[in-house]
């Protein structure tokens, strides 16, 4: 699982969704879709940890899992 599915996943059990986020924090339209194929900035992916009240490292929490 990567940073787009742990942003999902939270975004599910808030029940918000992805374009929510992207509004919310000023992140561009469609930005936290692709993080499935990049890799965010670092300043995105604050914002998004901020709106979750969560760390980025548990954003970042199971891609260290999958390249361990």
């Amino acid at each position: 699982m990567g940073i787009y599915d742990n942003v999902k996943k939270m975004a599910d059990e808030r029940g918000v969704s992805i374009y929510r986020i992207e509004r919310d924090t000023g992140i561009s339209n469609g930005a936290v879709a692709r993080w499935n194929e990049a890799v965010p900035s670092s300043t995105n992916l604050m914002k998004v940890a901020k709106y979750f009240g969560v760390t980025v490292e548990s954003l970042l929490e199971s891609e260290k899992k999958e390249n361990a």
